[in-house]
């Protein structure tokens, strides 16, 4: 797609990754709609505008590309980028906190998605894109619950991807990988592997941001997550018998 006056909706722009995307957007000639729950973090990027929201409210997505429609005039991508992390056992997790990460890595983007996708129809053409995580791919020990909603939303955008090829549509996920960002702050354990090493955010933005542009519907960042993605998904045993001995990404 052409991302010159593109209108183009970022959820979790007020910080991290969502950040950088909404500002490589913006650079590209984008008009960005970001979106969080924070005012004061939320900028206004060019000729966009903010959309102040909380995710986990079942009303959010529809007022989300109504202030898209009714600002702009028109909603032409969506990129569902916000997401919360959590490491550690899950039978320590309380009640909430797997409530959260489930509504707000899953739920969120399915609903946002059922909101846009009349207006993408109408127009016949736009790009819904799915920020998940190679944990969606591999499934990371320590972080089921987390990896269960990224591995869920692969799977909600590879049948969407097939109910909407012939509308004009276009589905596509990126699978970051380490993302130098506040994300491990928050899951409640740092990030202390010496490798892989944290991908730059901008990095991450540039590759996001060239998915939506066109090319694969399906990337990896880094690429070579690739591999073992692929050998998780034909060799599941193999690979595991290898996490357990070398660790795990």
């Amino acid at each position: 797609m052409d991302l010159v006056g593109a209108v183009v909706v970022v959820t979790g722009a007020g910080r991290g990754l969502g950040a950088a995307i909404a500002a490589e957007l913006g650079r590209r000639g984008a008009v960005v709609v970001s979106v969080g729950r924070d005012p004061d973090r939320l900028p206004v990027v060019g000729a966009g505008s903010v959309c102040v929201v909380e995710l986990r409210d079942p009303a959010a997505a529809e007022s989300i590309v109504s202030h898209a429609v009714a600002t702009h005039g028109r909603l032409d991508a969506v990129v569902a980028n916000a997401g919360v992390g959590h490491a550690g056992d899950v039978a320590a997790m309380s009640p909430a906190r797997v409530a959260e990460l489930i509504e707000v890595n899953l739920t969120a983007p399915i609903l946002l998605t059922r909101a846009a996708l009349p207006v993408l129809r109408a127009a016949g053409r736009g790009t819904l894109l799915y920020v998940t995580s190679i944990a969606g791919a591999v499934g990371v020990p320590g972080e089921n619950v987390y990896s269960a909603t990224k591995a869920g939303l692969e799977s909600f955008a590879d049948t969407l991807r097939a109910e909407v090829h012939r509308e004009g549509l276009r589905v596509a996920t990126v699978l970051p990988g380490v993302v130098d960002t506040g994300f491990f702050d928050t899951r409640g354990r740092p990030y202390d592997r010496g490798f892989p090493k944290p991908i730059p955010a901008a990095q991450m933005a540039n590759r996001v941001v060239d998915t939506l542009s066109g090319g694969p519907d399906r990337v990896f960042e880094p690429r070579w997550l690739a591999g073992p993605a692929t050998l998780r998904a034909v060799a599941p045993r193999l690979y595991r018998a290898l996490e357990r001995r070398f660790g795990g990404i």
